[in-house]
């Protein structure tokens, strides 16, 4: 039976291109056939022309041995990659989550960005991970996500579901929001802030940090509300129960301050005075492709390049 694995990457970026070339190679010489949507190519095919006469399986002609399909047909092939590889910055990953979301299909993320938290490999490790992606040499680890719902005088007006926050934001028309947070239904605080940001543990090191939320571990189950900028004697971050009902409601008092819903920073809705935003843990978990078994603390540490040089703590265990 022929085995397909799916390869998604920044369809405008140089490297993305040339790491895709890459990774077709590897596969096709491991006896599987890669399959790459026709808008994420044009990259590649510019790349063509300067390849003709090339060896056989060469960037000359590397597409013909590819399935390529349209945006359309993705539904139908989710069920017939076993795995999908991602080439880019934590950007390109969060839209390889959105398209499969729900599908069970893994990921495993390649950065050729800059921190790359989502990632599991670095661009120098791409031909080690392509090959432990081709002998099924790697875990699956289920990272929770966030179902989000909208809802207007009674009915439900947008439904959305991010893998890293989901964020109440004032417009650039208006000077602040004014917001109303409840937990399970029940009032906690409002005020008058730059935003709210409904975040999940993986986006804990995300947007969510960088407006002071806390850092949660991935393996931890939970939810996280962090204001911004907020104009409120207690606005500190809750970390609450991953099975709780987060929600910010836009005070209808104001007409005036308008706010906007952004999620993963990908999907927009504009909301109206009196709109209610609502997060809870989604049904379908994102399935992260892992090669590396190591701490997460090793991988915050060297993602940020903390400053560990004193630590005088017992050798790490085996």
């Amino acid at each position: 039976m022929t085995r397909h694995i799916m390869v998604l990457l920044h369809p405008q970026r140089e490297e993305s291109a040339v790491a895709a070339v890459s990774v077709f190679k590897a596969l096709l010489d491991d006896g599987i056939t890669p399959v790459v949507l026709d808008d994420e190519i044009v990259g590649i095919r510019a790349r063509q022309a300067a390849a003709l006469g090339t060896e056989t399986i060469a960037e000359a002609d590397i597409l013909d041995h590819c399935v390529i399909i349209d945006a359309s047909e993705l539904g139908e092939w989710k069920n017939a990659c076993e795995l999908v590889i991602v080439l880019g910055g934590d950007g390109t990953i969060l839209r390889a989550a959105e398209r499969f979301h729900g599908s069970g299909v893994p990921l495993m993320g390649v950065n050729l960005g800059h921190v790359g938290f989502l990632a599991e490999s670095e661009r120098e490790d791409l031909a080690e991970a392509v090959h432990r992606a081709s002998q099924r040499d790697y875990l699956v680890e289920e990272r929770l996500a966030l179902d989000v719902s909208v809802w207007h005088e009674g009915e439900n007006i947008f439904n959305a579901w991010a893998l890293n926050e989901a964020t109440v934001e004032k417009t650039s028309k208006s000077r602040m929001v004014d917001v109303v947070l409840g937990v399970d239904a029940r009032p906690v605080s409002s005020f008058g802030c730059d935003g709210v940001i409904l975040a999940t543990p993986t986006g804990s090191t995300a947007y969510s940090f960088s407006a002071g939320g806390p850092i949660v571990w991935p393996e931890v189950e939970a939810l996280i509300l962090v204001p911004i900028s907020a104009h409120a004697l207690f606005a500190e971050p809750l970390v609450v129960n991953p099975n709780s009902r987060l929600g910010v409601e836009i005070s209808p008092t104001n007409p005036d301050f308008s706010a906007v819903l952004w999620c993963d920073g990908r999907r927009a809705l504009e909301l109206p005075s009196g709109a209610r935003v609502e997060a809870t843990r989604s049904k379908s978990p994102i399935r992260l492709a892992r090669l590396h078994t190591g701490p997460f603390t090793d991988r915050l540490v060297a993602k940020f390049r903390l400053p560990v040089s004193g630590w005088r703590g017992p050798i790490k265990e085996a």
